[in-house]
């Protein structure tokens, strides 16, 4: 059983656990506290504390070699289905692409292809595989694999979210969109074993990048056809990557072993990772604290209370982040169909506010959605703090001084920084506009199907870079992309994007995507930015080794492993 715990204030160095109130069939603390002897008492409360103690992300069995918190249980380790960084992590450890990261600054290497070439003015790739590519259970890996793998992905029926990165293949999103049925027309076709041809609409520098993502991942088709939804629930499971499945304990942990027949196991590091899923930031620090962990990755781990302290620890770690935090809009529903309402709410907002009091974490306020240090790209200004603005426009709108405007919902996923962001948007908008906001905290599974379906009015959303270009920020939000979430369509978008990615110059492809981020940001706004991640994880870098700073924070599990003392 789960229990929904709250822990107090924290002293380093130290686990700190409270009882729940309630357990079902049993009697609350208090109560027995009253009826029983100080030393009955303690015997019961330790009993109840043990209990807690070995529930959730706090229950272990015998420790790995690297113990690494990840975050909240995941919802797939399926790469073609994935979305969340935390799932990633684990699929690229077990499923590889034909390429993969370099863990050094997160720049595509050879995977499971060891060459290619480039022909047609960069439109046609041939990828050659590696002869001693193989699954973990010894059958050899073939380009078939990989036109299986991207069909299935491609394939509406699959789901997959991040369908829309193979769409810089030529025909993919017609067949994806089920506009066109013959696969041969779209341009992945395996010429023999080891040579896989793929043809691209448009040349696409950064397409080398995204075959290192998990959506480009090669999957088991041998037991995917005969066991449908429940092929990741078979063992032995066939996998690709470093890292094999040894088991996963919902609400405990996924513990991978080293794959001996993977390519490079060579230069694996590390024999066993345990991956711990856990949301409660003063958790994850007491684990990592008392040496229950080695490694606790992302900031919101962090319990923000603490982040001033923190942050000047050594074993704390900084860098610079391609990720932002953003409000969509629901543009379906009115009174957010008008865009000089969602400009008001926009303009009401004090970012700086929010990063002072909320985050703290010396985060960059985002008047624009394409983080700055993107390579090759100089986001439009965006708009600003401008309250009188603000009133004007809604006003304009029919709602002077906030009259008549309904109460909306903010939906968000159950955090405590996504809360208190709530609750400070809450205010903003209610002092400068008069409009009434009702925060609606939902649980993170529930919260992903409740935006897709776009059953909500104003939604908290972030954004990871796939990949260093600014076309990852701005993709998404075309017409048909899934990721879109918003129910906003404009065709001069679309087309600014689609010429952007067609374009062989530099400094013009810029320029179309800059005119569409104006779009996003300044005139049509289905979204607001707030900030810019900074990132932030832990871990004594006097005894790991194989973690290095880089802008899309992949960190690949193969090339992490403990420095021999």
């Amino acid at each position: 059983m789960n229990v929904e715990r709250t822990a107090p204030e924290l002293k380093p160095g130290r686990f700190c656990f409270l009882a729940p109130k309630t357990l079902k069939g049993r009697p609350r603390a208090e109560e027995i506290t009253a009826n029983h002897s100080p030393l009955f008492c303690q015997l019961i409360l330790l009993f109840l504390l043990c209990a807690v103690f070995f529930s959730g992300c706090t229950r272990h069995s015998t420790k790995s070699e690297l113990v690494i918190i990840n975050g909240p249980e995941p919802e797939t380790i399926d790469p073609g289905v994935l979305t969340s960084q935390g799932d990633g992590r684990i699929g690229l450890a077990l499923f590889e692409g034909l390429t993969r990261y370099n863990p050094t600054n997160a720049a595509p290497v050879p995977g499971l292809a060891e060459r290619w070439e480039l022909a047609d003015q960069d439109r046609s790739y041939t990828f050659h595989l590696r002869q001693n590519a193989r699954w973990s259970t010894g059958e050899p890996i073939t380009a078939h694999d990989f036109v299986y793998s991207w069909f299935r992905v491609l394939d509406p029926t699959t789901g997959a979210a991040n369908a829309s990165h193979m769409f810089y293949i030529r025909g993919a999103q017609d067949y994806h969109h089920q506009r066109m049925k013959d696969r041969d027309a779209v341009g992945v076709k395996a010429i023999d074993n080891h040579t896989l041809r793929v043809e691209l609409a448009a040349p696409t520098p950064f397409f080398l990048d995204l075959c290192a993502y998990p959506t480009f991942a090669i999957v088991p088709r041998q037991i995917i056809e005969k066991h449908g939804d429940r092929w990741l629930m078979q063992r032995p499971l066939p996998v690709s990557g470093a890292y094999q499945l040894d088991h996963w304990r919902l609400n405990d942990k996924i513990r991978l072993r080293k794959n001996p027949l993977y390519w490079d196991a060579a230069n694996t590091r590390t024999e066993t990772v345990d991956l711990i899923p856990c949301s409660s930031g003063t958790t994850a620090l007491n684990l990592y604290s008392t040496g229950k962990a080695d490694i606790v990755w992302d900031k919101e781990l962090i319990p923000s209370e603490l982040l001033d302290t923190v942050r000047e620890r050594p074993d704390f770690h900084n860098f610079d982040y391609l990720a932002t935090y953003f409000i969509r809009f629901n543009v379906t529903k009115p009174p957010f169909n008008d865009p000089r309402v969602r400009r008001a709410l926009a303009l009401a907002v004090d970012k700086q506010r929010i990063v002072d009091r909320i985050t703290r974490a010396n985060e960059s306020i985002a008047s624009h959605q394409v983080p700055p240090g993107v390579a090759h790209y100089q986001s439009p200004r965006g708009l600003g703090h401008d309250p009188k603005a603000a009133n004007r426009l809604l006003a304009e709108a029919g709602y002077p001084q906030g009259k008549g405007f309904p109460t909306f919902r903010f939906l968000y996923n159950t955090h405590k920084s996504h809360e208190k962001i709530a609750v400070e948007l809450q205010t903003m908008w209610r002092d400068t506009l008069g409009i009434t906001l009702e925060p609606q905290p939902i649980e993170v599974k529930v919260f992903y199907s409740e935006q897709n379906r776009l059953n909500y009015d104003l939604s908290r959303s972030s954004w990871v870079g796939d990949y260093n270009d600014a076309n990852t920020f701005l993709d998404m939000f075309t017409s048909e992309n899934v990721n879109n979430r918003t129910g906003w369509k404009n065709a001069r978008y679309d087309k600014l994007i689609h010429d952007a990615n067609a374009e062989l110059d530099l400094n013009q492809r810029a320029g179309l995507l800059q005119a569409a981020e104006t779009i996003l940001v300044e005139e049509e706004l289905p979204i607001i930015p707030l900030y810019f991640y900074v990132g932030l994880e832990y871990y004594d870098s006097t005894k790991i080794a194989g973690i290095f700073p880089n802008m899309l924070a992949e960190h690949p599990l193969r090339a992490i492993g403990r420095k021999k003392p």
